[in-house]
Formats: structure tokens, C-alpha cells, sequence
């Protein structure tokens, strides 16, 4: 399979369902990805059993406050700089980039570098969505280190990090993001293919191009139509009538009002976010946390709303979809359920249906 001009769109469209509200607004990386695909070619996705056991894969993506990146746009030649350096730290070439997490922006920033390099893409990611801290990736659970880490910024400096920890690396990482303005682009958790069978969410790009593809299909109920793809759970629909923000310095964190309409009228729910979307309440009560992907939809397109975009007055439906497998064990929950971001409740999955 091939990402090219005809799909890219149904891919950036994907991504913004998958993210659960996180991973930045997928459009500067869908213009960096057409642009780059008109230049170099498409881009070609492969399983990850398509690779040798010791050819390296090159997990990337950006780091920092989506919002920031709105107008402190990458220059495009990060993928190049952090692949070069990889490689002198390996003493190997990269044979191919992933997503390190499958959600807007970083869901298709990785296919614009990869069709410079003229490198492939792997199906699949290490979140199977968005979070918003760098410990919070499936090899984390398994005890692999995310360093060596490389980020580097618009200006082209470049930053090589060796932490003693994953979690110290998350420290480390977001610190230096926020003197270089908010925003830069990283590549971590750099693995063999061999290393790789553990901790890859697979086809999770297949995926995304699937709810893109479903979504762009008129003429019918784009839920549903998501509902036939993958699983998921319809929780509300309602009008967007208070936003609150707030720029941590580390992060965007805040909150959206939704007031229920039709079915729902007369409901109130609160959908708390941390870059991504955390939980949403009703009544003070939790109807579904994290790790479940909590999405808000434009009820009029069906297009996914990344928590930057998110605006008062917007007509929305209210989604989950099931978290991945690995996020629901002990560790998986440990790291990123509810109790990690704070709230005092535990994690219950939301009934789905379709798929």
C-alpha cells in the first residue's frame, strides 16, 4: 500500500479521529506531506513483518503544544537531521519511519520525511492514538529506554538526549522543548525491527486511512460510517458552548462545555484535555477517561476536532473509541489511566459496538 496524493487527505482526516483530540492539526503536515510526495514520490507503508530483524526503525514525530506549532511551522529538513544523527549514533542506516504516535499532525508529519528520504513508513505506531508525555509510549512498559532521544527545531539546532530513565527523559525533553519556543520535532525509542515486535500498535496507518476514507464517503450518517471501520461508542451530541485554555509552559490544558442537543437535550458534559482529551464528565461523574479515546466530531462533516480547533458554537458528536490492549494492563493503566493525570477514579471501558 502507498500514500500518495489521492489518500493523503483521508490520512490527515484519520489521524484527527484517532487522536482523541491530540497530535496537532493535521494540515501543516499534510501540505509538507503533498508537497514532499509531488517532489519525491509516494510513500510506501509495509507490515512490520516486512523487515529484517536488524534493520532499524525510526520512531518521530513532534513534540510540544500543538498550538504553538499553528504558527511556529517546521522548515522540513527535521526528519533528514534526526535520521543523520540516529544513524551516526547506530553506525546503521534507518531502514524506516513510524509515527511514534497516530494522531493528527504526528500521524502524517512522518510521511513527509519518509518520501524525502525515500525511505517506507511502518503500519503502525508505539500509542495508537495521542498522549502527551514521552514515557507514555508502549515500549515504556516493557522497560525500553527512549534514549538516545534527538529533537531539533526551525533553526536547526540539534539536541542529543541520554537519560537515566524514561521519565526523566520526559523532564528533560519538554524542558528544553519549551526554551526553543514550545514546539520542536524528536525521534525516541529508536528500535530493531526484532525489538520492534513487542511494543508496535500495527496497523494503525491502515486504520487511519480507513476512517478517512469512510468519512469523505457522502451521503451518510459519518458515524456509522466510522462505526463500520473500527469500534466505537456514540455518547452525546451537543453545541460547544464554553472553551477555557491555559499554557502551561509544558502543555495546553483546559476544558470544553458541551450543552446536549436532540436526544440529549437538557445534558451538560465536560471534556477535560491535556493536549489531549482526558476525561469527560457529566454531572461530576466520569462517562469515559483515558486510556479510551474520547474524540469530539463535527456534527455536520463528521471530521475529527483537535482540542486547538475546538471553538464555541460548534455543533459536535461525541465519540470513545476502545483503547489499544496494551494500555488497559496494569502498567498500561499505571502510566496513562485516569489516576496518572490526577483524578481520583479508576478506569472502566466503554461499551463499543461495529468494527
Amino acid at each position: 500500500m502507498q500514500i500518495d496524493l489521492g489518500n493523503l487527505a483521508a490520512l490527515a482526516l484519520g489521524c484527527t479521529v484517532s487522536a482523541g483530540g491530540g497530535g496537532g492539526d493535521p494540515r501543516i503536515g499534510e501540505l509538507m506531506a503533498a508537497e514532499a510526495i509531488e517532489r519525491c514520490g509516494p510513500v510506501e507503508v509495509r507490515p512490520l513483518s516486512s523487515f529484517g530483524e536488524a534493520e532499524v526503525i525510526m520512531p518521530c514525530g513532534m513534540i510540544g503544544a500543538p498550538t504553538v506549532m499553528m504558527e511556529k511551522i517546521p522548515h522540513g529538513a527535521e526528519g533528514r537531521i534526526i535520521r543523520e544523527t540516529y544513524e551516526k549514533q547506530f553506525g546503521l542506516p534507518v531502514a524506516a519511519l513510524m509515527p511514534f504516535e497516530l494522531g493528527g499532525l504526528n500521524g502524517v508529519l512522518p510521511v513527509a520525511w519518509a518520501a524525502h528520504a525515500g525511505l517506507p513508513l511502518l503500519d503502525g505506531d508505539l500509542m495508537g492514538r495521542a498522549f502527551p508525555e514521552l514515557h507514555m509510549l508502549t515500549p515504556h512498559l516493557s522497560g525500553m529506554s527512549g534514549s538516545p532521544a534527538v529533537i531539533t527545531d526551525e533553526r536547526r539546532q540539534t539536541i542529543v538526549f541520554d537519560a537515566r530513565d524514561n521519565v526523566w527523559l520526559e523532564k528533560l525533553v519538554r524542558n528544553c522543548v519549551a526554551a526553543l519556543g514550545g514546539s520542536a520535532c524528536g525521534g525516541l525509542y529508536t528500535m530493531t525491527a526484532a525489538e520492534a515486535a513487542g511494543p508496535v500498535i500495527e496497523g494503525t496507518v491502515t486504520r487511519a486511512l480507513g476512517i478517512g476514507e469512510a468519512l469523505r464517503r457522502d451521503g451518510e450518517d459519518r458515524v456509522a460510517a466510522v462505526a463500520r471501520v473500527t469500534p466505537l461508542a456514540r455518547l452525546g451530541q451537543g453545541k460547544i458552548i464554553d472553551i477555557e485554555r491555559r499554557a502551561t509552559g509544558r502543555f495546553v490544558q483546559g476544558s470544553t462545555l458541551i450543552e446536549g442537543h436532540g436526544v440529549d437535550a437538557g445534558r451538560l458534559f465536560r471534556l477535560e484535555f491535556q493536549n489531549e482529551n482526558l476525561v469527560l464528565l457529566e454531572d461530576g461523574a466520569p462517562l469515559a477517561t483515558v486510556p479510551d479515546v474520547i474524540t469530539l466530531l463535527n456534527a455536520h462533516t463528521g471530521h475529527g476536532l483537535v482540542t486547538e480547533e475546538t471553538r464555541y458554537g460548534q455543533r459536535v458528536e461525541i465519540v470513545v473509541f476502545p483503547a489499544p490492549a496494551a494500555w488497559t494492563s496494569a502498567a498500561g493503566l499505571a502510566a496513562v489511566g485516569p489516576r496518572a493525570f490526577g483524578y481520583d477514579f479508576d478506569f472502566v471501558p466503554v461499551q463499543v459496538s461495529g468494527g
